[in-house]
C-alpha cells in the first residue's frame, strides 16, 4: 500500500518545495500542482506534491497522525 504524507511547505526553490513533516524536512516536486505557497499544508507521494489541503483539513489530518503515532510508541 502506498500512502501520501501531509507536510507544510517551508521554502520554495524553482520547481521544488522544502516540506516539513513534523520536524523532518525533505524536498518534493511542485510539478503536479499549481499555486503552492510557503505555509501550505500539502500531501506528498513518491516525492511529488499531489494536493494542497485546506488549512483546517490539513491541521485535522496532522492531529490524527500525531495521535496515531503516540498510540503505537
Amino acid at each position: 500500500m502506498c500512502l501520501a504524507v501531509p507536510g507544510k511547505i517551508t521554502d520554495i526553490n524553482g520547481t521544488d518545495a522544502k516540506v516539513d513533516y513534523n520536524g523532518v524536512s525533505k524536498y518534493a516536486s511542485l510539478r503536479l500542482v499549481e499555486k503552492a505557497a510557503i505555509g501550505d499544508i500539502v500531501l506528498v507521494h513518491a516525492g511529488f506534491i499531489i494536493e494542497i489541503l485546506d488549512k483546517d483539513d490539513g491541521e485535522e489530518l496532522q492531529k490524527l497522525i500525531d495521535e496515531t503515532m503516540r498510540l503505537i510508541k
